[in-house]
């Protein structure tokens, strides 16, 4: 454990600067438009449907989706299978021990565990959880709002990220 801590400055330096690709206007705006796009999807099936769809942590997917659309952890397989986990994670938690701090913390850990393992690491699926148990979450919550949700920004994503020349998604499905 010593060795571990005296190593541990020089691990924290890290480099002064990374090196980062080209920025592209198109792409920057494009993915404004699309993100904006996507929440309103979401805003309007809540309001045709008349059931809250829309949670926090769709911020984080629509970042990923429209932002980074390239990442691993924006491919559909991590979009669903994140905030599906991490949304039966919070069920769970609350189910077996209630809403308080302990389970708050508990539920975010697990769900990192669980996608780790399954490969479907989606980081907004760790405020899924968080949201979830927060808000003492039953088995309806992983239909509505998660899954009606990720389904919602998964068809917005198809459809915007594909009917421009300048992106492709996803770049995987599995």
């Amino acid at each position: 454990m010593k060795k571990r801590l005296t190593r541990l400055p020089g691990k924290i330096k890290g480099h002064f600067r990374g090196s980062y690709q080209p920025l592209s206007f198109k792409y920057a705006v494009w993915g404004a438009v699309s993100g904006t796009l996507s929440i309103l999807a979401i805003l309007l099936v809540t309001r045709l449907a008349g059931h809250p769809l829309l949670i926090g942590s769709f911020g984080a997917s629509a970042v990923l989706l429209f932002g980074a659309s390239e990442s691993p952890m924006a491919q559909p397989r991590n979009l669903v299978g994140g905030h599906l986990l991490s949304a039966s994670t919070a069920v769970t938690i609350v189910a077996l021990f209630g809403s308080g701090p302990a389970a708050m913390a508990a539920a975010v850990g697990l769900a990192i565990l669980l996608m780790y393992f399954t490969r479907t690491i989606h980081p907004p699926g760790g405020a899924t959880a968080l949201i979830g148990v927060q808000g003492h979450a039953g088995i309806g919550f992983l239909l509505f709002p998660v899954l009606a949700g990720v389904v919602i920004l998964l068809a917005v994503a198809l459809l915007t990220n594909n009917v421009v020349n300048h992106r492709q998604y996803p770049k995987h499905w599995i």
